[in-house]
């Protein structure tokens, strides 16, 4: 048999060495590198296999998924009837139910707008962008109504649109202030310089539920007599404000991970303060941010829960509402999980996400 010959540069690609690549490479690699990762994940193991059947028979094979009260539940399962029967609160809270047909559109136009600005080969992502930036004012349009829709009161908000409209606010309006913040606190004008730094130092000093007890409770003192102000609107405030401070350190630290080289080079070029930092300085440093910055946006979604304390209620507070009840006495372990289960798809989905972002604009933090 005659070996055949290939002409310099066009012999094909080998395939990879077997032990370097398939399941039993990926348990030796992950699982079984080290002889202490290796007892760690045969007690790991151990522990699935105690505990993983009877939480699954208490979840799903004995668990009670219909009925009306506590007594339609088995005793030795999950009454995921109980969620079953406050469904529609943990999703609208108490929007009235004839019109949470502008919160199903709401939500819809919000996942249009969150696919045109995650995601760049969308068609006609220029257009959508657009939308993208008129949609907070088409959501609140929506779901507080006015101009033709009939108005609902914030204090009707609740569940999973409540913490949605508080997440996606504090995360849309967080990152472009905090930009702001950042790079006031390395302006050569003392004035701008020392106002950003008070102002970043005082919110990171103070915890976020004292800010909300002051937005709920004391702000009314420092206004004019007889003047009104949103409740909810408060609390999108502070949560912003909040988020945009620390958001602020972790642009900073993108921008002083920078070598001062790349300002000069754009001096050189003849750029102005603003073009140096549109099109090289705030790319590169933003890109360098990433991990923190969604860091950043997944504690701000998880500090939603907080609102609780000013008479907000989020799911957590819906649930804990709904135990109360004589009829659902006793169920709080089923609401933590659909709340913590909730909480878990959004972040993780987040924290894929950045993954995602990280490896695509290949900024060396491949895994």
């Amino acid at each position: 048999m005659t070996e055949r010959t290939y002409a310099p540069g066009t012999h094909p690609d080998l395939p990879p060495p077997s032990d370097t690549i398939g399941l039993i490479h990926w348990l030796k690699t992950n699982l079984f590198s080290s002889p202490v990762n290796s007892v760690v994940t045969l007690v790991a193991i151990y522990l699935l296999y105690l505990a993983l059947p009877s939480a699954f028979n208490w979840l799903f094979i004995d668990a009670t998924y219909v009925g009306e009260t506590r007594k339609d539940c088995a005793q030795e399962g999950a009454c995921m009837a109980f969620i079953g029967e406050r469904f529609n609160l943990f999703v609208y809270g108490f929007y009235p139910a004839e019109l949470r047909w502008r919160v199903n559109l709401a939500a819809i136009l919000l996942a249009v707008a969150g696919a045109a600005v995650l995601w760049d080969k969308i068609p006609a992502r220029k257009h959508m962008l657009k939308f993208a930036l008129a949609y907070p004012l088409i959501g609140a349009w929506l779901l507080s109504g006015g101009f033709g829709l009939e108005s609902v009161g914030t204090h009707l908000f609740g569940g999973l649109m409540l913490t949605l409209t508080i997440g996606v606010t504090g995360i849309a309006f967080s990152l472009p202030l905090g930009i702001l913040l950042a790079l006031g606190r390395q302006s050569q004008l003392p004035i701008i310089k020392y106002f950003c730094i008070g102002f970043i130092e005082f919110i990171r000093g103070v915890p976020l539920i004292t800010l909300l007890f002051v937005a709920s409770t004391m702000l009314s003192y420092f206004l004019p007599p007889g003047t009104t102000f949103d409740l909810l609107l408060r609390v999108l405030i502070m949560v912003t404000l909040f988020a945009s401070a620390y958001m602020a350190e972790v642009v900073r630290g993108g921008l002083q991970a920078l070598p001062k080289g790349q300002l000069e080079a754009a001096d050189s070029l003849g750029l102005n303060y603003g073009q140096a930092m549109r099109f090289i300085i705030l790319p590169q440093a933003l890109k360098i941010s990433i991990p923190g910055i969604v860091n950043t946006f997944i504690g701000l979604y998880k500090d939603s829960t907080l609102v609780i304390v000013i008479g907000l209620l989020d799911p957590l507070g819906i649930g804990r509402a709904s135990v109360a009840d004589s009829a659902w006495l006793g169920l709080s372990t089923e609401v933590y999980l659909f709340v913590a289960v909730f909480f878990f798809i959004s972040c993780f989905g987040m924290a894929r996400y950045s993954l995602y972002l990280e490896n695509k604009l290949n900024t060396g933090h491949k895994r």
